[in-house]
């Protein structure tokens, strides 16, 4: 709230908007027919925000900047952008910034503990990004501006934080909305599953369908909790866009009395288009929605350590005791037998909210016995596994492990030899392997299992290379 004004600003309507490029006349040229039903959601969509008067629009895109622990969002005083990407750099727009606003939501957030701000020019070109307004942007303010010209912009990049950091971040904005004067539209921009079909642009999954009715029904009800503890494996192989736009946009929504319409749903060129409008009334008691959540992640974190085995525990314990003291523990005098007399390969995976946090493992054992391959690689996948920052002492209480202990690896001489539920593969070429362990969450198929274990050693399809499968007994 201003200083000598009682007056706050609020958010006046939210609307999930896809961004088909082919929806503009211009770029479509006559194919976005095959889109008539989300093109005319969209005019209506643009059309009722014309109604609700906004001074600001906020929109959250996933084709901006997108950062995997930082939330940008744009400092600059002007916003421009063209589809010169798609051929028509003559259709171009430009916004005013709300820098003010800006300036409260980065304020909020930070104290929040959630990074969030700017980058200069310079920067965001060293990170291969563009200053200019993305289609993710673009394409509904496209249909926007076509109803109304007389609003600064907000412009917001999704990022790879946890579902329930960003729906934090979205009550940020809300405070800051409120701290601030005028009406104001949030505009969050997403398409849905983009594997709908065979020929859509990420190839076909079977959960793309599936996403897509979980998505809408979830809109239509106002499931808010049902989205935020989507896991992230499934969310990835539905090729989904815009799930961490629309948590953004529920959280400032977050408190409010809310009452949803779904104008349109529909799948074409194998990419699904949602169009919605939440209608925001009066605050009501103080919403639980996040701590809900968030306290059924605790009690099923409780029941996985309370459940798990001999092998589980022996990872955890080594990572955390190396996080907390830099210390390796010594082999426990208490273990099964096996994990004493035995030796094997190990590998040691890590999820935390759903996503990998490392995994680094051994193809033949290097240790005494299989208890100091399980210490030795589950420190290696928190605090080495080059994909990632070292685990810190804060991440520890939310970390899931799992152990697979390897069986002695065979020849094979072809594809038709594996199974990728049931075995794994290492792939060779003189000094050079890569290995990718058996059923995995998206690899359905042994070219795609192979194909994988091919990148990871960086052998090229066209090379000579030799194939291994392997069973495993996986502890989790």
């Amino acid at each position: 709230m201003q200083e000598g004004s009682d007056i706050m600003g609020k958010i006046a309507g939210a609307y999930i908007f896809p961004h088909p490029p082919i929806a503009i006349p211009e770029i479509g040229r006559g194919e976005e027919k095959s889109a008539s039903r989300t093109i005319q959601a969209m005019k209506k969509a643009a059309q009722d925000i014309k109604s609700d008067r906004p001074d600001t629009i906020i929109i959250t895109t996933p084709h901006g900047p997108v950062f995997q622990d930082y939330i940008y969002i744009s400092t600059s005083t002007n916003l421009a952008g063209d589809m010169g990407r798609f051929g028509r750099s003559d259709v171009n727009l430009e916004f005013s910034i709300n820098t003010e606003l800006v300036g409260k939501i980065i304020d909020y957030s930070n104290a929040a503990g959630i990074p969030c701000g700017g980058l200069e020019n310079k920067e965001l070109r060293r990170y291969g990004f563009s200053q200019n307004l993305d289609h993710g942007a673009f394409v509904p303010l496209y249909f926007v501006s076509k109803e109304i010209s007389s609003f600064k912009l907000v412009h917001i990049s999704i990022s790879g934080l946890p579902f329930n950091d960003l729906y934090r971040f979205g009550r940020c904005i809300a405070k800051a909305v409120e701290d601030s004067q005028g009406n104001v539209v949030f505009l969050a921009s997403g398409d849905l599953s983009h594997r709908l079909s065979h020929d859509a642009p990420y190839g076909y999954n079977k959960h793309g369908r599936e996403f897509d009715e979980l998505l809408v029904n979830s809109v239509e009800t106002l499931d808010i909790e049902r989205l935020l503890e989507l896991d992230e494996d499934f969310c990835e192989q539905a090729g989904e866009c815009g799930l961490r736009s629309f948590i953004m946009m529920f959280g400032a929504l977050d408190g409010h009395q809310l009452k949803s319409e779904v104008y349109s749903y529909e799948g074409p060129f194998g990419v699904g288009y949602a169009i919605a409008r939440i209608q925001v009334g009066e605050e009501k008691a103080e919403s639980s929605i996040l701590e809900r959540v968030e306290d059924r992640k605790k009690q099923r974190l409780e029941e996985l350590r309370e459940n798990e085995d001999a092998y589980v525990a022996l990872a955890r314990h080594s990572l955390e005791t190396y996080v907390r003291n830099k210390k390796i523990i010594k082999v426990p005098g208490d273990l099964p037998a096996e994990m004493l007399e035995s030796r094997a390969g190990v590998f040691v995976s890590i999820k935390k909210n759903g996503q990998l946090r490392g995994c680094i493992g051994t193809i033949a054992p290097v240790r005494k016995n299989i208890a100091e391959e399980i210490i030795y690689n589950a420190i290696s996948s928190g605090t080495e596994d080059p994909r990632f920052y070292p685990v810190q002492e804060d991440e520890l209480g939310e970390l899931v492990y799992s152990v697979d202990v390897l069986e002695k690896p065979e020849p094979i001489n072809s594809l038709d030899e594996l199974d990728v539920k049931r075995y794994g593969v290492i792939v060779r070429s003189g000094r050079r392997s890569g290995l990718l362990l058996p059923n995995l969450e998206g690899v359905d198929t042994p070219e795609e299992q192979v194909s994988i274990a091919l990148k990871k050693a960086g052998i090229a399809p066209d090379e000579n290379y030799k194939m291994e499968r392997f069973e495993v007994v996986r502890h989790k």
